[in-house]
């Protein structure tokens, strides 16, 4: 597996500590944060927030990727994010690497064409099948993700193996490297509870296939069904879904609440990364 994670001038190692992937949602309807950094000024905010409490790379999206949520056009999702990403990356104390989370090549590269250091992508290339070439000419790490419009599943585990093994091989023909390809099994998408459940039991395996791993289990349904809490009271299953996920294997947990799972991360990796 790759032994570190380059993004720009950057460098994060991987596997001596759990990295953190900040989330910063400039939505209107994102599920668990939606419209609270929709403005401008208050996703800046929310960005340095997300600094000061320890993440080691900021995430940054512009359409929710919900289940349900209405697509938007690329002109929005750009006019959404270009202004905070130009601001972020015009501040020299500004010191996180960014990401963009995003399916739509127009909206990567423009991204990158900003500053932007890393593709997180909830539709593993599949989507639009442009983004691959984009990621390639810019050699930035990409996050491919699992996800289905569809819960009908053969064999769970070996189908989104498969899945994403379909996602690596594009990455593959597109000219991305192997270096910098990062693998997520998509809690949440495209799965029931009981296959969520059953994708954080078998993680291990997920790992096996040789690429570092992000999990992002952060305030999901999982949770809320699990416990039957809302949203904004699933930080301690947030935590347990993270902890677990460690000793698991995960490399890179992308989470909402960036001071407390710092604490959770910490205090897992003293246990097991030894």
């Amino acid at each position: 597996m790759t032994k570190e994670l380059r993004l720009g001038n950057t460098v994060l190692p991987l596997g001596k500590k759990t990295l953190i992937m900040g989330i910063l949602n400039i939505t209107p309807d994102s599920f668990s944060d939606g419209g609270q950094f929709y403005h401008y000024d208050k996703a800046l905010q929310q960005a340095h927030k997300i600094s000061e409490e320890g993440a080691d790379i900021l995430d940054i999206g512009g359409e929710s990727t919900r289940p349900g949520a209405a697509p938007i056009s690329a002109e929005e999702e750009l006019k959404r994010v270009i202004p905070v990403i130009k601001a972020l990356k015009n501040e020299h104390s500004y010191k996180l690497p960014l990401s963009i989370d995003t399916y739509k090549a127009v909206v990567a590269e423009e991204a990158l064409n900003n500053g932007v250091e890393m593709i997180n992508d909830v539709w593993g290339l599949k989507a639009d099948r442009e983004l691959g070439p984009v990621a390639a000419k810019y050699k930035v790490p990409i996050c491919l993700m699992h996800n289905r419009t569809s819960t009908d599943y053969k064999k769970l585990i070996s189908d989104i193996i498969a899945e994403l093994q379909e996602s690596i091989a594009l990455a593959k023909q597109s000219g991305i490297e192997d270096k910098q390809i990062i693998i997520d099994p998509g809690i949440g998408f495209g799965k029931d509870l009981q296959q969520n459940l059953d994708v954080m039991y078998h993680l291990r395996e997920f790992c096996n296939l040789g690429y570092p791993l992000l999990l992002g289990t952060s305030r999901k349904s999982m949770i809320g069904k699990t416990l039957d809490l809302p949203s904004e009271n699933r930080i301690e299953g947030t935590a347990a879904t993270i902890a677990y996920g460690i000793s698991a294997g995960a490399d890179i947990v992308r989470v909402h609440d960036v001071l407390q799972m710092r604490r959770v991360t910490n205090m897992t990796d003293a246990m097991v990364r030894r």
